[in-house]
């Protein structure tokens, strides 16, 4: 995949953003099972050296795949000094060594960070190793970056390989635990770093899953502190798993007559009272996330495309200034979102 055509307008604020929440330690949430009497040393740059900060283990992983797509994409939009202090930062946090804590860290607990923590992992590594690839600039730390985040990506890998298996049922809530937007995350990486039989798995375990799937329940959406939503999330994840023709009639049958009549309030601006609680806040991901939803929506809908984009265009428009003003409990995730929102998944 190559570079955006367009950088977002943003992109150097975000990228300043991005470094600031990943260099703010506390506050700090580690989700951490305590194993025993000697497991009870919470440290955060000892028990996560490369993923501490952002408040949690899966922000500071999305939030450092943000700086490098910034990087690795929108150089230009960025400036030779953010650029500069990008890569100082994630050549701090990307060391062979402290990426091999975390994999030691993920083996040891199988079910920590599953599936979100574990699909932004590999979205990174596989941003990493394309980025590579391609000799995106500056060239030397990519290389070294990708290189020291390869086993983190097959460590996921192993792990998700073991664990489609074993779960009968998806979970459909609007957060963290959502299977479909993993689905869709995990598809796409391991499908740009060659392993087709994650992929395979991915795909299988998405038609079982939601092959059938018809008469999505929206009037059910949004849940309190959703930053997803179940239904667009679904939608999206199917038109990567199905053919083409197969999901336009799957598509018509879960949700009838989007953009056209039926199921509007997706397609409106959820109502955030208040952005400085870490659970209300996520409702302004929400409208990021159905903005990316929308748009990619919209491609296989065209007699209400316009319509489509046009909400997308409302929901982005209306949260923005939270990326970059916010409260902590806003920036420190939601830069990741407005780049789906703004495309970066998709072949430019």
């Amino acid at each position: 995949m190559g570079p955006m055509p367009v950088p977002p307008a943003d992109a150097a604020a975000w990228s300043r953003v991005g470094r600031a929440v990943v260099g703010t330690t506390y506050p700090w949430v580690p989700g951490h099972v305590v194993t025993g009497p000697d497991d009870t040393h919470l440290v955060p740059e000892r028990l996560h050296p490369s993923f501490h900060g952002a408040l949690d283990w899966h922000s500071c992983v999305h939030v450092q795949w943000s700086l490098v797509t910034l990087l690795t994409r929108y150089a230009d939009a960025l400036g030779p000094e953010e650029r500069s202090v990008v890569v100082a930062l994630l050549g701090q946090r990307l060391r062979p060594g402290h990426v091999a804590v975390e994999v030691d860290y993920l083996r040891a607990r199988p079910s920590f960070e599953r599936p979100y923590g574990w699909a932004w992992a590999a979205q990174l590594v596989a941003t990493l190793a394309e980025a590579a690839r391609g000799g995106a600039a500056p060239h030397t730390e990519v290389a070294s970056w990708a290189g020291a985040t390869a086993p983190l990506g097959e460590a996921v890998a192993d792990l998700v390989l073991g664990w489609l298996p074993r779960q009968p049922y998806p979970v459909r809530h609007g957060k963290h635990q959502n299977d479909a937007f993993a689905l869709r995350l995990l598809v796409d990486a391991y499908g740009r770093l060659g392993r087709g039989d994650v992929v395979d798995a991915c795909r299988g375990r998405a038609l079982d899953w939601f092959g059938d799937d018809a008469e999505a329940p929206t009037a059910w959406e949004p849940g309190g502190t959703d930053f997803l939503s179940p239904a667009l999330t679904e939608a999206v994840l199917m038109a990567h798993v199905l053919p083409s023709g197969r999901y336009a009639e799957w598509l018509a049958g879960f949700l009838p007559g989007l953009g056209d009549g039926r199921h509007e309030h997706l397609l409106e601006v959820p109502e955030v009272r208040d952005p400085t609680d870490g659970q209300y806040a996520h409702l302004l991901g929400l409208a990021l996330s159905r903005a990316w939803h929308l748009r990619e929506l919209a491609a296989h809908l065209p007699d209400v495309a316009d319509r489509l984009r046009a909400a997308a265009d409302a929901q982005e428009e209306a949260v923005l200034h939270h990326i970059v003003d916010g409260d902590f409990m806003a920036t420190h995730w939601l830069v990741s979102f407005a780049l789906l929102a703004h495309g970066v998944l998709e072949p430019a």
